[in-house]
């Protein structure tokens, strides 16, 4: 049966309400407090004593008992603070001891000045009002009776063995007893509601370093990438994820500009500059090439707008890719074969039409000239149908393990044989040994054909063809790339942006479809190709090729 209000309780349960005591922040927090202003009374009592002329303030009755108790009780605040902060003995027992001590010193030091008149029994209230919040055992009267007891005691000494004709007052005794129960007795459940309140507020605490530990865990652990930026653009808050795609520590950088220097001109813009659009995508390449990042920028908090914090999603652009190809290639399928059946076959009729007529005798040149239009453009028109068909129809990689330097060996002696390549045109620059790859054979082989054949095109209109293949690891991430550089005029900044746009080309008979499928055919098999300027005229397009590791990690 469970102990109803009033009943005594277990020695289990005292115990395990004193076990509550020790580990109680607050207890030690009090006894320090009450430890302190016992010093403060210790050292004031000895100052008016030795500071005052005859007749003193207080131990005026018996100052050699006075002083001689002040000093022994300033000892004992020092000795009881340095027991408190070392906590080498229990909160329970020195609260017993130093509460028992208090009872005693403040009742000397008041017999010697001259018993309850002198006032100083009051600060019996102060110490018994503590005793009882602190330890707040079964007997909450423990230390009113004890001290009334001893003020009574004092009483009855003083008019025993004091002189003749000094008269005990022991209607004061007792109203100054009677406030220090009524102390001691109120404490009770202002103790009780401190302590559930100590408890709630420790419980609260866990709660909120628990969720703080957990938003912390989500924060750096989500597959999107977060930047925080505050008001003068220094980083508040990144996650690994942002952190690993900018290819930065993030406990090295403070600021955006140090962290990454084309986001930050560009925030600064957007900053400055209203007509942006507030949840605005802005594209750059990371540091060390190897991925593409879309930046979505949106401010943080209501009335500041753009100057204050900034919430930065940094995302691969592959990933949003990939995450949208089955939608894409569904839509290209049914483009596809509408272009199949609709198309088709009337250009084929109109190439078959135009073959026929340029065999016919009788034609003039300005004739034959235009049927020679005729088949080219429709050659052209077929080609591009060609390409679109090719593109719908792709599925999902087969990705396999791939040797690279020995593959890209193969792969450069059959383009030299096919385009009947003369020897130092298309070479193999450097390729590391033992780089494994996981993509598409056939993909990557498509690729680097597009590649490579923009590159001898490109090459040949600078009066000479010098295409190198190049095949390593990028230095941050150490994932493999492959790369196809050339000598050519090179891609202006203005035009770059758009070169792996569908039917955009700057060539002359170009279908503007080889590089945005090369891309495509990338990203399905979890890669990055990207352009960049090449020193010295020419271009470089870079293959980075799928972190397996990490791809692995995001399906678990």
């Amino acid at each position: 049966m469970q102990p109803t209000t009033g009943e005594p309780k277990s020695s289990e349960e005292r115990g395990r309400q004193l076990r509550d005591i020790e580990q109680s922040d607050l207890t030690w927090r009090a006894l320090s407090t009450l430890n302190i202003f016992r010093l403060l009374v210790a050292v004031s009592l000895l100052i008016l004593f030795f500071a005052s002329g005859e007749p003193r303030f207080f131990g005026d009755r018996y100052p050699a008992l006075f002083s001689a108790t002040a000093a022994g009780y300033f000892v004992f605040a020092v000795l009881s603070g340095v027991t408190i902060r070392m906590r080498w003995v229990s909160a329970a027992l020195q609260v017993l001891t130093q509460v028992t001590v208090d009872i005693a010193a403040i009742v000397i030091l008041m017999h010697a000045s001259g018993g309850i008149s002198s006032g100083l029994g009051g600060l019996l209230v102060v110490f018994v009002g503590a005793g009882s919040l602190v330890l707040p055992l079964q007997v909450p009267a423990f230390f009113a009776a004890l001290a009334t007891l001893a003020i009574l005691g004092e009483q009855l000494f003083s008019q025993l063995f004091d002189s003749p004709g000094h008269s005990a007052n022991y209607s004061a005794a007792g109203v100054l007893g009677a406030i220090v129960f009524a102390i001691a007795l109120a404490a009770r459940p202002l103790a009780k509601r401190i302590q559930a309140s100590e408890e709630l507020a420790h419980q609260r605490g866990i709660d909120l370093a628990n969720l703080s530990e957990l938003n912390e865990y989500i924060v750096q652990h989500l597959r999107e990438s977060i930047v925080v930026i505050d008001r003068n653009d220094g980083i508040r808050l990144i996650n690994s994820s942002a952190a690993a795609l900018l290819g930065i520590d993030a406990g090295q950088h403070k600021t955006m500009a140090a962290a990454a220097p084309d986001l930050d001109r560009f925030l600064k813009a957007w900053r400055a500059d209203d007509s942006i659009a507030g949840h605005t995508d802005f594209t750059l390449v990371s540091v060390d090439h190897s991925a593409r990042i879309s930046v979505h920028l949106a401010p943080l908090g209501r009335g500041i707008g753009r100057n204050g914090p900034v919430l930065m999603f940094l995302e691969d652009a592959s990933l949003m890719n990939a995450r949208v190809q089955q939608s894409k290639l569904a839509s290209l399928g049914r483009l596809s074969a509408s272009i199949a059946h609709e198309i088709r076959n009337p250009v084929g009729a109109m190439s078959h039409a135009g073959q026929l007529l340029a065999e016919s005798k009788g034609l003039s040149e300005a004739d034959l000239r235009l049927t020679s239009i005729i088949q080219t453009h429709a050659e052209r028109v077929s080609h591009i149908i060609d390409n679109v068909l090719q593109l719908s129809r792709r599925e999902s990689g087969q990705a396999e393990e791939l040797q690279l330097k020995p593959w890209l060996e193969d792969f450069a002696a059959e383009f030299s044989n096919t385009l009947e390549l003369q020897e130092g045109e298309l070479s193999i620059a450097s390729a590391e040994e033992g780089l494994i790859v996981n993509m598409d054979p056939s993909h990557l082989r498509q690729v680097m054909w597009n590649l490579c054949d923009n590159a001898v095109k490109y090459g040949s209109e600078t009066g000479g063809i010098m295409v190198e293949l190049r095949a390593g690891q990028v230095a941050r991430s150490r994932r493999p790339f492959l790369e196809v550089l050339d000598r050519g005029h090179g891609i202006d900044s203005a035009t770059a942006d758009k070169i792996f746009e569908p039917f955009f080309t700057n060539r002359k008979g170009g279908t503007g479809l080889g590089l945005y499928i090369s891309r495509e055919l990338c990203e399905l098999n979890h890669a990055t190709l990207v352009y960049q300027a090449r020193e010295g005229g020419g271009s470089i397009f870079r293959i980075v090729f799928a972190d397996g590791g990490r791809w692995q990690r995001l399906g678990d």
